[in-house]
């Protein structure tokens, strides 16, 4: 008989475990608060690459930590960006 059919093996047996991700607490802070930023310029495509990822689509609220007003600012800043062809719609390699 092999192993698995004797039982002698059942302490061997090692499920799939999750990683074990660190999910302390940690403090996100508003960067336009902190700066004082007041207004967003759309001209800026080195500023506004921080808030997309690698294929050019617009980073959520709870990634970036910016509040509500500054998230709608930058949605609409990227918005003109990619309308004037500063910043691209799509792209597969964005940074």
């Amino acid at each position: 008989m092999s192993e698995l059919e004797t039982g002698s093996n059942q302490s061997e047996i090692r499920y799939l475990q999750p990683l074990s991700i660190d999910t302390g607490v940690r403090q996100k802070y508003d960067r336009f608060k902190r700066y004082g930023i007041k207004y967003i310029d759309y001209k800026d495509p080195d500023f506004l690459l921080g808030f997309l990822n690698e294929q050019g689509k617009i980073l959520p609220r709870r990634l970036t930590g910016t509040s509500l007003k500054y998230q709608r600012k930058v949605a609409v800043a990227i918005k003109r960006a990619r309308h004037l062809a500063i910043l691209p719609y799509l792209a597969d390699n964005l940074k």
